[in-house]
């Protein structure tokens, strides 16, 4: 049974553990007076802040119920009218700014100004999905033929699911469900379960923003609630931003039934460094990329690739830099780093810097002792920077997902390019250099999905397409920007003539 849930954002710092969080389905907050839940903590102190209703076959067909019931009058709304909905979601989006920092902040544990970041890049998709009556304008031909014109049109696909990490609890969804309803379909959502108190509140704002009932929903829930929604035969599109392995059981399992799908998988992110670079410049990029919101990234750089004579000068400026990074709450003005999502996922990270040690690498940087003031029992780690790091290691080879950084030291730029091409994942890429010729070499042979030319972090911008290649992407089509609209719609042709009522009939028959 469901029951109406009276408020899920408290306000940061005033959260009780008796606090329960549920869904969103058909314009209203539910709660599940039953069945299975999860817990929900607060990383900085290791709080336990909240118990998550996790979605059975009940609330998963509720939302399907919600979402089909919803798509015809949705799509059929002209284009324009939709758009003027994401206008004024945008407003909203912008007026809450500050408090769904707080709340992802609160879940996640990443600074307020990351959090802001995160938010400033969704709102950025929302913003490009506000222009969908030009984006969804088709190709029209005149006179391809006597008296016949041709041209085409993009329809909306139906019900989309979109499976999110916790990583970026708004950005990442807000990659998906504008595109997905600018276009003409209905959303469910189904964000991880570590941090779903912002995508409920998104979902709120949509609503208040005039989107009828429906068309987005918030399941939240495990991999069984995941199987639910994916099997059933009433959702057709299916996206997917996690770790490689489960991406590629996405992506398999919504083929074999027929659905379209777009999965993005891990990375192992590398930076290299010619030697003609600002030493002093890298590491500061490095520092923010790799240890920024505690490497909790899909784009954080994890490999610094040290060509030539870079190597000691590079090590000795990351050393200095990592070893005096402020840790704390992400709350607490000037704080670098917060604490990593979960006590498990801060035992996990752990175990490979003890790898590490294990495979030979020099650990120059260990935050393993890392202890925060008055929050002893929060998720932290400190910065830890390895050297000496061989491609046979799994330090290497692994995506690890926290605040370690691994060194490789390579004699020159084809032996990093070639490791970076070698590898099984092809996210992103860095190269930092003054030497537009080497740079421009780099760009155009590297095989990764998104290359940064002395930027640290090369995510595109929402009228762009975000996506890797090889196991970081699998499907054809990157997400949001135009491969966005693309995934989202079905592409129509229609040819067409008028001719004389007196020709009917007199057709011939050969093609």
């Amino acid at each position: 049974m469901n029951l109406p849930l009276d408020t899920h954002h408290a306000s940061l710092g005033t959260a009780s553990i008796t606090q329960r969080l549920g869904h969103y389905i058909g314009g209203k907050n539910l709660l599940q007076e039953d069945g299975r839940s999860g817990p929900v903590y607060e990383p900085a102190s290791g709080r336990l802040v909240a118990q998550l209703g996790l979605a059975g076959m009940h609330e998963a067909d509720a939302a399907i119920h919600a979402a089909v019931a919803a798509f015809p009058a949705w799509a059929e709304l002209p284009p324009l009218q939709r758009a003027r909905v994401l206008f004024k979601y945008r407003d909203l989006l912008e007026r809450e700014y500050d408090s769904l920092a707080e709340l992802i902040t609160r879940e996640h544990g990443k600074t307020l100004t990351d959090a802001h970041g995160e938010l400033q890049r969704g709102i950025e998709v929302v913003e490009f999905a506000c222009g969908i009556p030009h984006l969804l304008k088709g190709e029209y031909s005149d006179h391809v033929s006597s008296g016949v014109d041709s041209w085409t049109l993009r329809q909306p696909l139906g019900v989309c699911l979109g499976i999110t990490p916790f990583n970026f609890p708004a950005m990442v969804p807000m990659w998906m469900y504008p595109i997905a309803i600018a276009c003409g379909n209905t959303f469910i959502l189904k964000p991880s379960e570590k941090d779903p108190s912002c995508p409920l509140r998104l979902a709120e704002l949509f609503s208040e923003a005039g989107l009828p009932a429906g068309v987005f929903n918030v399941v939240n829930g495990d991999k069984q609630t995941v199987d639910t929604l994916l099997m059933d035969d009433r959702v057709v599109a299916v996206s997917f931003v996690g770790s490689t392995p489960v991406a590629e059981r996405i992506y398999t399992e919504a083929n074999r039934r027929g659905k379209r799908a777009q999965a993005l998988g891990g990375a192992k992110n590398h930076l290299v460094v010619m030697p003609d670079a600002d030493i002093a410049r890298v590491a500061d990029a490095l520092i923010g990329s790799a240890y920024g919101s505690a490497g909790e990234r899909c784009m954080a750089i994890s490999v610094a690739v040290a060509v030539g004579d870079a190597g000691d000068p590079l090590v000795a400026s990351l050393t200095e830099k990592a070893r005096v990074l402020r840790i704390g709450p992400g709350v607490r003005p000037g704080v670098d780093m917060g604490p990593l999502v979960t006590d498990s996922h801060r035992a996990r990270v752990l175990s490979y810097v003890e790898l590490g040690l294990q495979e030979g690498a020099q650990l120059v940087v260990d935050g393993r002792d890392c202890r925060v003031a008055g929050h002893e029992h929060g998720f932290y780690l400190g910065p830890c920077l390895f050297d000496r790091v061989t491609p046979a290691m799994r330090i290497y080879r692994e995506e690890i997902f926290g605040p370690v950084l691994v060194v490789v030291r390579v004699p020159n730029i084809e032996t990093a390019t070639a490791l970076i091409n070698q590898h099984e994942y092809g996210n992103g890429a860095v190269i930092f250099t003054g030497n537009g010729n080497l740079a421009n070499w780099f760009m155009r042979t590297v095989q990764v999905g998104m290359v940064g030319i002395n930027v640290p972090i090369p995510v595109p911008m929402a009228f762009h397409s975000f996506g890797g290649w090889k196991r970081s992407l699998f499907g054809p089509l990157h997400i949001h920007g135009l491969d966005g609209i693309q995934f989202n719609t079905r592409l129509k042709t229609v040819t067409a003539r008028w001719p004389e009522a007196s020709s009917y009939g007199s057709e011939p028959l050969g093609f």
